[in-house]
């Protein structure tokens, strides 16, 4: 049930705030709108802002973005920030080096390079440049995704994305020759590319949706398999496509053998069923492994028809089994690497598997031969977390990283047979990692439930309560925050700014029975934890509520939203970015509705929209409420969480803010949910991100000056 009744609501509102900057806000129409559940109506009067393609829509954008600069650009400091950023971002930095073929290839960024570069060398010959993505477009903003060679490494098929959307092309190129040698697949979405031998690849997409590419729903994945020499139009069907059984998200890959391919349908986020099928046999059948959703299970080898499997079905810290393919399904599975107390993350190369485990979110890694026997524990560079390890099976090096909140990514080589691993690469880098300290905590939340977190700062910091101070988090999807270095973090702990970062419920770090505890009823968990990490940071006196900002970004943004409207007292500032904000309607855009697995939808029965409702941030903004000083941050290419969620959060604030807290919203033009942003916007945002932060706690000048002043307080 829908009423439409047109009214204007007029916001131009000057706030007197630090030396006077004048907030404008414009003028958003409502648009009386409601919605029915389960007799319940709910208004929506900014739903017309879900139209991307509107010349309104546009227009409101162009006076939100008009405002928030004007905003902006009288923070005085503002543009020290950029240049410190820039300065500190302006190192070499490079990948770890694979081979293909007859080459070794590796990525590389001279300093501010928009986008990374890939180069290779043959043998011990100069290294050339391959592919630079620079050159796809003059501001940066086309990015290389996925890029996959054929088996003896002639052909290269790499996935561009335009304005950081999720939908993809793929070009195909002569490696020798570096010539684009067919014509562009075009309507690609959430894909991995997979060769089988040097003849062809598979791939996934969606049709097309009706209406806005960018923000109409997609919810019909397919597996599609593309012959060198034909069109697309002739490629072949595999998987999905069908009305009886839906599939959100379906991905295929051959066995390094080139003797199985491997699918992995889902229905949501988490959980997947698992088929294969024997690629050395014509018209083959698939076989199915699994026939239901109830686990994260995938095939990480094979060794002629014995299968090695990685699975959470019955062990929600993950474990490894065999299997002969004769008889793959879940009673003949037979443990290899059993499950353990801590969450295992394996790979595989030269012949043996490595299993990470994580440890309160911090990296330990053990090697087992194929037979399942321990070789040995790997001797990791320090505490922190580890990536990599992945290598084809007849090499004998591998390569990882190793890095944590204050220590640069730095590449490792390790000699697989020894286990021996000596410095490849560090980075020279204008940071004294030295001069910066971490310490892991463990809190308690309102349940009893301890909760750990990492606190990052310079060393010697005097606990006095007034350290300016952010508080990131995630909680959710399974996605664990394991330690990292970030150059943008640097930049605003060289400020003398604290970095919090909890490991909420709803993450990974300890399992699917830690993700599970911050799933759909249980989702306000994920809150509690973050409410009390901010409250142990206050008691603990390394902050105050004036000097304390909350940020998270995607479902991280949510969780940004649901704090910020549950406790406007906890932080001075808030910066939701990109985040999933109208949890009654997310599941109708794009891809959306593979998050009900977390989420839960207002469709589901009663219960489940009563509580979506409770704490979903664009329903529950209150008039007469002070909140903190908002930035809400989002890009108009965004089709993984669309705009809209920003932008009706934006108006309810703006439409009910009382105080002198500025609520704006920031929105990246020809950018998406982030991966593949070129360098030069990333540096622009985080000089606005810790320009309006730091302003907003009071400051006038940046707080690692020591004749540094103090506005209102």
């Amino acid at each position: 049930m829908n009423r439409l009744i047109v009214s204007l609501l007029s916001l131009t509102v000057l706030i007197a705030s630090k030396k006077d900057i004048a907030v404008n806000y414009p003028e958003t129409k409502t648009i009386d709108t409601i919605d029915t559940y389960f007799g319940v109506e709910v208004k929506d009067p900014y739903r017309w802002l879900e139209d991307d393609r509107s010349k309104e829509t546009e227009a409101w954008v162009k006076t939100q973005n008009k405002s928030t600069y004007s905003y902006l650009d009288n923070i005085p400091f503002r543009k020290d920030l950029k240049e410190r950023l820039s300065s500190l971002w302006n190192y070499e930095k490079i990948s770890a080096p694979f081979v293909e073929g007859d080459y070794t290839y590796f990525y590389k960024n001279d300093g501010l390079q928009n986008q990374y570069v890939l180069y290779r060398k043959k043998g011990n010959g100069p290294s050339e440049t391959f592919l630079d993505p620079n050159t796809f477009s003059e501001d940066g903003t086309v990015s290389l995704d996925t890029a996959s060679f054929s088996k003896d490494g002639s052909i290269l098929a790499y996935a561009i994305s335009e304005g950081g959307s999720d939908w993809r092309k793929i070009h195909i190129m002569n490696t020798e020759t570096k010539e684009i040698i067919e014509d562009t697949l075009i309507d690609v979405k959430f894909t991995q590319i997979s060769w089988y031998k040097n003849e062809g690849f598979y791939y996934s997409s969606y049709d097309k949706p009706e209406g806005s590419e960018l923000s109409a729903k997609t919810d019909q994945h397919k597996v599609y398999y593309h012959k060198l020499g034909t069109s697309q139009k002739e490629d072949v069907l595999i998987f999905g496509g069908t009305q009886e059984e839906k599939h959100r998200y379906i991905y295929a890959n051959v066995t390094e053998d080139d003797t199985y391919l491997v699918i992995t349908p889902r229905v949501s986020t988490s959980g997947n069923k698992l088929y294969i099928k024997d690629l050395s046999v014509p018209n083959s059948k698939l076989i199915p492994v699994l026939d239901h959703t109830d686990s994260d299970t995938y095939i990480i080898e094979n060794e002629g028809s014995k299968l090695f499997i990685v699975t959470n079905l019955d062990a929600p810290n993950k474990k490894i089994v065999t299997v002969d393919v004769s008889n793959p399904t879940p009673e003949n599975w037979v443990d290899f690497i059993p499950e353990t107390n801590h969450v295992l993350i394996p790979s595989k190369g030269g012949g043996f598997f490595f299993t990470e485990y994580m440890v309160d979110a911090i990296s330990k890694v053990m090697q087992y031969d194929y037979n399942g026997k321990l070789i040995r524990d790997i001797k990791l560079p320090g505490v922190g977390s580890v990536n990599g390890f992945g290598c084809k099976k007849e090499e004998k090096t591998s390569y990882y990283s190793f890095t944590n909140y204050n220590t640069p990514s730095s590449i490792y080589k390790l000699n697989i047979e020894t286990g021996k691993s000596e410095l490849y690469w560090k980075p020279s880098i204008e940071f004294n990692s030295n001069a910066y300290e971490s310490k892991q905590v463990f809190y308690t939340s309102k349940d009893g439930t301890k909760v750990p977190m990492i606190i990052t700062h310079k060393k010697g910091i005097e606990l006095h309560g007034k350290n300016p101070t952010i508080l990131y988090g995630y909680g959710g999807f399974n996605i664990s925050l394991n330690p990292s270095f970030s150059i943008t973090n640097a930049v605003w702990m060289e400020q003398g700014g604290i970095l919090a970062v909890p490991n909420l419920r709803g993450g990974g770090e300890y399992g699917k029975a830690w993700h599970d505890a911050g799933t759909q009823l249980k989702k306000q968990n994920v809150f509690d934890d973050f409410i009390a990490a901010g409250e142990y940071l206050i008691e603990n006196k390394y902050t105050t509520s004036n000097y304390l900002a909350i940020r998270g970004g995607s479902n991280g943004g949510l969780l940004v939203g649901v704090i910020m409207t549950q406790r406007p007292d906890l932080a001075k500032v808030a910066l939701p970015a990109v985040g999933v904000l109208d949890m009654l309607r997310y599941h109708t855009f794009t891809a959306g509705a593979g998050w009900a697995y977390d989420y839960g939808t207002a469709e589901q029965n009663k219960e489940m929209f009563e509580y979506l409702k409770g704490y979903s941030p664009v329903h529950n903004v209150k008039a007469g409420i002070q909140y903190p000083a908002t930035l809400v941050t989002t890009s108009d290419h965004d089709d993984r969480v669309v705009p809209a969620h920003s932008f009706k959060f934006a108006a309810e604030l703006q439409s009910k803010q009382t105080g002198n807290n500025p609520t704006l919203i920031r929105i990246e033009t020809d950018a998406g949910h982030g991966a593949g942003t070129p360098v030069s916007k990333i540096i622009e945002q985080y000089a606005d991100i810790y320009g309006f932060t730091l302003y907003n706690m009071g400051f006038e000048v940046l707080p690692n000056n020591r004749e540094r002043k103090r506005l209102i307080l």
